[in-house]
């Protein structure tokens, strides 16, 4: 996925959000396969355990059975048809989320040589908010980033200025306040 281009400046910015809000002592269960940010994780010192790439929309049983203290899901709610879901099948306290943002003229991303590489929900900052809500999380923290591009076009002038990148810190909701 990260054959032609590193994300080093989302990176950066994650790790300093996760940093911020996670002591290097918890345990964490990864959405999605191994990536670069698992190892940027393990070398901040994390416990990471990912998932396997099984499809999370019909197979839970993977964050069900963890024991993991944290849930981090960097870029992988817009996969899925139903995130809702997966975050009430999660059982860690707390959630460590991001999703890239929508921008209002463009059409959902859609890969056309990998099935998996394909964005369902294009996300605005309320809507995922109110997804989490639903869910049972109470959102402690937010955070946006732009992401300006080298390349020539509206879309890449508009990254310079329009937020790319959501990030939350959620904490679960006790049964007795949702």
């Amino acid at each position: 996925m990260y054959e032609k281009t590193y994300p080093n400046k989302r990176f950066k910015l994650t790790a300093k959000f996760l940093t911020k809000h996670i002591s290097p002592e918890a345990k964490i269960l990864d959405l999605g396969v191994e990536n670069p940010f698992s190892e940027i994780m393990k070398d901040h010192g994390y416990s990471v355990e990912n998932t396997k790439g099984e499809d999370l929309d019909l197979d839970t049983q993977t964050i069900e059975k963890s024991d993991a203290t944290v849930v981090t899901a960097f870029e992988i709610f817009e996969h899925l048809l139903s995130p809702f879901t997966v975050l009430q099948s999660i059982k860690a306290d707390k959630l460590v989320a991001s999703v890239p943002l929508k921008l209002w003229f463009a059409s959902a991303y859609r890969s056309k040589t990998d099935m998996r590489d394909r964005h369902f929900h294009e996300f605005e900052d309320w809507q995922f908010d109110w997804l989490l809500e639903k869910a049972g999380w109470k959102i402690i923290d937010r955070q946006k980033w732009t992401n300006p591009t080298k390349k020539i076009g509206i879309r890449p002038i508009l990254r310079f200025f329009t937020p790319r990148y959501y990030i939350v810190y959620a904490e679960r909701v006790e049964e007795s306040n949702l």
